[in-house]
């Protein structure tokens, strides 16, 4: 007696939820990591009102990727506009 296997496609997600489940928001110790920070770096950044912004949900800080993404950018130099400036 030989046993079949069937093979189920992956069941649709709930109503409401995005099937989409692309990293979003970072939590203060994702973050850190990303940079290779410590977390208490991000925690004096934000009382210095530094850093990249953030949201306050339930007690908890998250970092939207596009604030993420934002503020790297605003870090990258360029060697033409380092030269331009220093002169």
């Amino acid at each position: 007696m030989s046993t079949s296997t069937t093979i189920r496609p992956p069941a649709p997600p709930p109503h409401g939820v995005a099937a989409d489940r692309t990293v979003r928001h970072f939590n203060q110790v994702d973050l850190a990591r990303r940079w290779n920070v410590s977390p208490r770096t991000l925690e004096r950044w934000r009382w210095l009102k530094q850093g990249p912004q953030y949201l306050r949900v339930g007690g908890r800080v998250l970092y939207r990727l596009e604030d993420i993404e934002a503020f790297e950018a605003e870090g990258i130099h360029s060697l033409q506009r380092e030269r331009r400036d220093a002169r």
